[in-house]
């Protein structure tokens, strides 16, 4: 079990700002279909609390987000089924075989940093609106589908996030979609991958939920205004370039790691 411990109090200025800063990452992140989890980690390693007693924590509040976003962007019309599926078909397992491991890896961190660095950077850059391809064959779908949603779904099990912080820049690298039809398969892909990689965790123990209701608190209405936002109201000009600030914060996330 868990023995999970608060590093700060009601007295403390820590105490009062998390949740206005989970509140805006949330918003932020729910943009543009991701859950958030690498911002949530990072604002909670910072403040103290330690990766091994939080990670089942981000992932729930990964899961309240991504569910809110999944919701919007469906409702908005931008959800591809056909486009999911084969990345989910090995991603869960994957999240689920990846979140059962201790990992703590120098190269994952350096792939990591210059993977999110690197797109983040590319789509801050971006002048254009992205275009997808005008049909997509099934069959090119399912042979790079199938082994990348393996990958992806492995790492984000491994770090303990939903992995659509990396299957977003993949998606619209290809060409396989535009930024709205994205998020929506990015948020889809985040609630599974999410699901799997937390019942692996809690498996080794149940946390302390003292964070849960103050925090879920902030995520939850945070995604519900950013999700709401990404899917009716910002143009996917505004949604790539969002993107981008998203890559390019969760590659800050990695920093602490490479120069310990």
């Amino acid at each position: 079990m868990f023995r999970y411990v608060i590093p700060v109090n009601s007295n403390s200025y820590l105490f009062w700002i998390l949740p206005f800063l989970f509140f805006g990452a949330a918003f932020l992140y729910s943009s543009v279909g991701h859950g958030g989890a690498s911002a949530y980690l990072a604002i909670l390693v910072l403040a103290g609390f330690p990766y091994s007693e939080i990670a089942p924590l981000v992932l729930m509040f990964n899961l309240i987000v991504s569910s809110g976003g999944f919701y919007h962007f469906w409702r908005g019309g931008h959800f591809s089924g056909k486009l999911l599926f084969p990345f989910v078909l090995t991603s869960i397992p994957a999240a689920f075989w990846g979140g059962s491991l201790e990992v703590s890896s120098q190269l994952l961190s350096w792939v990591l940093f210059l993977t999110l660095f690197l797109a983040g950077l590319r789509f801050l850059l971006l002048r254009k609106t992205i275009q997808p391809v005008a049909h997509l064959n099934s069959t090119t779908l399912y042979l790079l589908g199938l082994p990348m949603g393996f990958v992806l779904g492995g790492v984000a099990g491994m770090v303990g996030v939903g992995g659509g912080i990396f299957l977003s820049p993949l998606i619209l690298f290809l060409g396989w979609a535009d930024a709205k039809k994205t998020a929506a398969v990015s948020a889809g892909f985040i609630l599974l991958n999410s699901t799997s990689g937390l019942v692996a965790r809690l498996l080794g123990g149940i946390p302390d939920f003292a964070l849960l209701i103050p925090l879920g608190a902030a995520v939850f209405i945070g995604g519900q205004i950013g999700s709401n936002l990404g899917a009716t109201r910002f143009p996917a000009k505004m949604i790539q370039q969002l993107l981008g600030i998203v890559l390019f914060l969760a590659s800050l996330k990695v920093l602490p790691d490479l120069i310990q």
